[in-house]
C-alpha cells in the first residue's frame, strides 16, 4: 500500500499536519493532525510502498514497543487512512 498523491506532511508549530495540495483540494477539505508516531508511519508510507507487516517492523525498530502493540497501532492507523481514502 502507498499514499495517494496530492497530500503532504508538514510540521507547524510543533505539530504534524497533513494537507491536500493541487487537485486533491477539490475533494478533501481540512487537514489531518498526527502525533509523532503517526508522522513516522506517514513518512514510511511516503517513502516506500509498505505492507502492514513492514510498518510494524519499522515501528518496533524505531520505538520501544512490543510487536502486538505496534501491530494494533499500525492497524488502527491504516484503517484511519483507508476511511479517509488516502491510500492507493
Amino acid at each position: 500500500m502507498k499514499l495517494k498523491e496530492g497530500f503532504v506532511l508538514r510540521q507547524v508549530a510543533g505539530s504534524y499536519v497533513v494537507v491536500a495540495v493541487g487537485l486533491q483540494t477539490l475533494d478533501f477539505k481540512g487537514m489531518i493532525r498526527l502525533n509523532d508516531t503517526g508522522a513516522f508511519l506517514w513518512k514510511q508510507l511516503a517513502e516506500n510502498e509498505c505492507t502492514e507487516e513492514s510498518l510494524v517492523v519499522a515501528m518496533t525498530n524505531e520505538y520501544d514497543v512490543d510487536d502486538k502493540t505496534a501491530a494494533n497501532d499500525v492497524n488502527a492507523f491504516v484503517q484511519s487512512l483507508k476511511e479517509a481514502d488516502l491510500l492507493v
